[in-house]
């Protein structure tokens, strides 16, 4: 059986597959968003002005790493 003949792959084209990648990498982005802003909200200080104006690059190593955390969760929550 070759991997075009298989029936679960038939039901889908590039099209289709192109779609879906769109639209959960739209919503992955906008989630990772919203999860930097609602870590913002919730820590002391104002985080993207201490990156910004005050040039703190701990801070900066802070919000990457809380992007990557935020990124990872989405990720495996999309992939099951």
């Amino acid at each position: 059986m070759t991997l075009l003949s298989h029936p679960f792959l038939a039901e889908y084209s590039i099209a289709h597959g192109l779609e879906l990648f769109v639209i959960f990498g739209f919503a992955g982005i906008l989630m990772t968003i919203a999860g930097y802003k609602l870590f913002d909200k919730l820590t002391p200080g104002d985080l993207h002005a201490e990156i910004f104006e005050h040039k703190n690059v701990a801070a900066a190593i802070l919000a990457g790493s809380v992007i990557i955390g935020v990124s990872l969760i989405l990720a495996a929550a999309m992939s099951s």
